[in-house]
């Protein structure tokens, strides 16, 4: 009997940080269907971001059910506690089916020395060259090797197997999606790394259905991916053989597949994704969790009027907030404030200004990826007006839906799946 929650071949992190996107996120994943494009939505949002807008975990449920019912989708869907630990997953149990477990902050941790011994004596058997199907050369793997990979990795393995049991005896195992998050760490995994960290979660018991590695390069938020192309290429194509690896020789559900975490606009990295998926035949769950935030403020500023000047007014009262609101994301963002403009500036644009400014269209002389990259970081400042912002959007609905679904559709799930 399977005690776990099989997950569909192709799923997309969709966040919405005001929960009012759901039926355009989901027209988009409507319109590829219409294509013959099968991809599941998984509708994301993270502790920090329900604490920073002021929300529950069981509007997102709500936001889903409603944008289900409204189109009548006849597909499944998720709603994923992203990135929760110990310390926040209860919140999330009720309402979610897919759990994705962040022990980023225990990587490195030591785990005993007892501990470490027992994991490398388990797994001896992968000492010397293992020989993975797809790879140009065996895996070296030694003691040494074993034992560094042990001492990053293997207390935080443990941290996300405590996480998935504590969840295991609140929520049937057979009605959650489970994936485990080392995708912020210091340095990309090599594939022996990867394959050793699924060998610790395959022993932690974890029916991981998919796994987030840290990938070469820089993913920052809501812009281009920055880095070599050919090692991406490289490096995901190694991950994909060591998952298929392990699936076989580790007993992980067949299903397990790779995610790719701030997953948006990484217009460089689609085509050779979308290649390689092909070529193993493979899922792939991507997230692309803030742009849909800011096609909200593409589509305020487009309606110009009262809208432009509410992008306009979020812009002027996060600058002056700038290192409150960059620090939780700085990590995975790259501005210079240098680069920014100035509040009088951005009050002097007109309409297509502001949107040729934030709008990812790098061949746009006026596209300014700092701007885009500072307003994706700066939703509290959204959210502390409270009904002025949610009333516009109200108001401009069908403008901003357009962006939304275009946004996800055209960008984003066609590029990587069609």
């Amino acid at each position: 009997m399977q005690f776990f929650k099989s997950v569909e071949k192709y799923t997309l992190g969709m966040g919405d940080r005001f929960a009012r996107q759901g039926k355009a996120q989901l027209q988009a994943i409507a319109q590829a269907r219409a294509l013959g494009i099968e991809v599941t939505p998984v509708w994301n949002k993270s502790n920090r971001e329900h604490t920073l807008v002021g929300t529950e975990p069981a509007s997102v449920l709500a936001e889903a059910q409603a944008a289900v019912a409204a189109l009548d989708w006849p597909g499944g869907f998720h709603v994923d506690a992203d990135h929760i630990n110990l310390h926040t997953v209860d919140r999330f149990i009720a309402p979610s089916d897919f759990f994705t477990l962040d022990v980023a902050d225990y990587v490195g941790k030591l785990a005993s020395a007892e501990s470490v011994d027992s994991f490398i004596l388990d797994y001896r058997f992968l000492c010397g060259a293992v020989a993975i199907p797809g790879l140009r050369a065996p895996l070296a793997i030694d003691e040494r090797l074993m034992r560094a990979t042990a001492e990053k990795f293997l207390w935080a393995m443990g941290e996300a197997g405590r996480i998935y049991r504590h969840i295991a005896v609140r929520k049937d195992r057979s009605a959650f999606v489970t994936e485990v998050s080392v995708d912020e760490t210091d340095l990309p995994q090599t594939p022996a790394e990867l394959l050793l960290i699924l060998a610790m979660i395959a022993r932690e018991g974890i029916p991981a259905q998919t796994i987030a590695p840290k990938f070469t390069g820089r993913f920052n938020k809501g812009v281009e991916y920055a880095g070599d192309l050919e090692q991406f290429e490289k490096e995901f194509d190694e991950d994909l053989c060591v998952v298929a690896y392990a699936i076989r020789e580790f007993g992980l559900p067949a299903t397990l597949k790779l995610s790719v975490h701030s997953g948006s606009d990484k217009f460089s990295l689609y085509p050779i994704i979308r290649r390689l998926i092909r070529k193993h035949d493979v899922g792939l769950h991507v997230k692309t969790a803030g742009t849909t935030w800011l096609e909200e403020l593409i589509g305020l500023a487009e309606s110009d009027g009262e809208g432009l000047a509410i992008a306009k007014e979020i812009y002027a009262r996060a600058i002056v907030r700038f290192e409150e609101l960059v620090k939780p994301y700085a990590p995975v963002v790259d501005i210079d404030p240098a680069r920014l403009p100035s509040p009088s500036e951005v009050a002097r644009w007109n309409s297509t200004r502001y949107v040729a400014a934030l709008r990812h269209v790098q061949s746009c002389p006026e596209y300014n990826p700092h701007f885009r990259q500072f307003l994706h970081v700066s939703f509290k400042v959204a959210a502390e007006l409270g009904a002025t912002y949610t009333d516009a959007l109200a108001a401009n609905e069908a403008i901003i839906a357009r962006n939304v679904t275009e946004n996800l559709f055209a960008r984003h799930i066609h590029p990587l799946f069609g």
